[in-house]
């Protein structure tokens, strides 16, 4: 039975007796359950920030160039972190909620040298090797550290 039907079947027996009809549930002002209190930072939230503590981002890029030596951190739910030193890259993903430390991330690469947003990307589970998903970059995002400014002149 629509809804149209079951709010008329259910509102004419009283219409009949001259009683005031309440509106429906669906139909009565709902409370305004917005606020502008925003959620708990997660843990992974926690981690990036302060990998990013003291960093300024810059413009985002579409490749990063990679080195043999330098490995990718895994931040659950959030991001994919790359580099080390002066500047990281923040990888953050089209659905960050799906990355997962247990996962290894699988690269498909279309240049050696460079790790780039159009690469394709799988992961699998690093404990049994079963394919878990896959992952679709967006820009990676620099963060370079701020250099503490000279105290005072002259």
């Amino acid at each position: 039975m629509n809804r149209f039907r079951l709010a008329l079947t259910a509102a004419l027996p009283l219409a009949l007796t001259g009683l005031p009809i309440a509106p429906l549930a669906a139909d009565a002002p709902q409370a305004d359950v917005s606020t502008d209190v925003p959620p708990p930072p997660t843990k992974g939230e926690l981690r990036l920030a302060k990998l990013l503590e003291g960093r300024v981002a810059g413009e985002p890029t579409r490749c990063i160039r990679t080195l043999p030596n330098v490995r990718m951190q895994t931040i659950d739910g959030v991001a994919y972190v790359y580099g080390s030193g002066n500047t990281i890259y923040v990888q953050r993903t089209r659905d960050p909620d799906q990355i997962n430390d247990n996962d290894a991330l699988v690269t498909n690469r279309f240049n050696g040298t460079e790790l780039c947003r159009l690469d394709v990307m799988t992961t699998i589970n690093r404990f049994n090797g079963i394919f878990t998903g896959a992952v679709f970059f967006e820009d990676f995002v620099p963060y370079t550290r701020v250099k503490p400014e000279a105290g005072g002149e002259g």
